[in-house]
């Protein structure tokens, strides 16, 4: 079968589909089968059935083009707050591995920012403007101190938005903060992919998403390749098969970022790693989250090939775990080591005086 016969097969692929055959190429070079195998699972994928979308949750507030969204529940409010790549969906997959309606169950009232969609018109907003024109006006419209938790760069943003807002507590997971410990292996892929985009995401005012996936791909081409193969042999009306689905679709999923927040991301953070050598200034201030007055923790995998643990801030309280940076999150195990961890942690935080 023809690889680029499947560049037009279907709306539901890699993002960018010629990138992630070339990658297929390269890595299945001697292997026949392996191709073949993987190009069976591209297909199956492409081809599979997906769910009906969801009903979404009541927005409660809005600054600008970002959203919070009510999860209900009656206790304790929590911003969830996403990364600015992918959709912010991962924290309520389908399949039983929503967190934020588990956690709506168990004594916390979730909210989730949506970022939006950006145009070229805000090609100028960068990661801090993020901070102080959305985030802080979405906390501040709650009417009193709420608990926030970041996930990957949502919890790089959440850390600066807590240094400026009173918060009840801050949980970060996944999230990078020192960003020179991605080694210098991963940093030069990176400023790579990011000096031959520079120009053209300059030009569009925004930076596409499929920039940033094929930043993600090249950290482990490997199994970029054999989850397609995975995909291949199993039953697709399997629960397997169909939370594969639905996770693909999100990691395939998402807004371009405006230039200014893919620059700063790029230049500021992995290049000059501003936030870890406390440099990157919000709403007038450094920001350094091992100065906030809030209880703290963060969750790190020890197997996280996108964020590695040794990113991290560095809280006294760490939870070191062996899940991944997706599969902390939605994974078979994330429950018992993530949820419930973090339901346990915020429902015993102080009551604000």
């Amino acid at each position: 079968m023809a690889l680029t016969s499947f560049i037009a097969a279907s709306q539901h692929g890699p993002r960018p589909l010629p990138l992630f055959l070339e990658l297929l190429r390269e890595q299945t070079a001697a292997s026949p089968d392996r191709r073949a195998g993987a190009l069976a699972g591209l297909a199956a994928y492409q081809a599979a059935r997906r769910p009906r979308p969801r009903r979404p949750m009541p927005v409660v507030a809005q600054a600008g083009r970002a959203t919070l969204r009510d999860y209900g529940g009656t206790g304790i409010p929590v911003v969830f707050v996403p990364s600015l790549i992918n959709p912010p969906m991962i924290l309520d997959m389908r399949y039983r591995r929503s967190l934020l309606r588990w956690l709506s169950r168990q004594g916390v009232r979730p909210l989730l920012v949506d970022w939006g969609t950006p145009t070229p018109e805000e090609c100028g907003q960068d990661v801090a403007q993020h901070v102080e024109e959305m985030l802080i006006p979405l906390l501040r419209s709650i009417g009193e101190p709420v608990a926030l938790a970041g996930y990957c760069l949502g919890g790089t943003i959440a850390a600066a938005a807590a240094q400026a807002v009173p918060v009840r507590g801050l949980a970060l997971i996944a999230a990078p903060w020192r960003f020179e410990r991605f080694g210098p292996d991963a940093l030069g892929q990176i400023d790579s992919i990011w000096q031959a985009a520079h120009p053209t995401c300059d030009t569009l005012g925004l930076v596409p998403m499929e920039v940033l996936q094929a930043g993600f791909w090249q950290l482990d081409p490997a199994r970029t390749i054999a989850k397609f193969e995975k995909f291949a042999r199993l039953d697709p009306t399997s629960t397997a098969a169909k939370n594969f689905v639905v996770l693909e679709d999100w990691a395939n999923a998402g807004a371009p970022l405006t230039f200014a927040a893919g620059r700063q991301m790029f230049d500021d953070f992995f290049t000059a790693d501003l936030p870890g050598r406390g440099q990157w200034r919000v709403a007038g201030q450094a920001v350094d989250p091992l100065t906030l007055p809030c209880p703290t923790v963060e969750f790190v995998s020890l197997t996280d090939r996108i964020v590695p643990a040794a990113s991290a801030v560095g809280f006294a309280d760490q939870r070191k775990l062996r899940l991944g940076h997706v599969g902390m999150v939605v994974g078979s195990s994330s429950r018992q080591f993530l949820w419930q961890p973090l339901a346990d942690w915020l429902t015993a935080l102080p009551t604000p005086r």
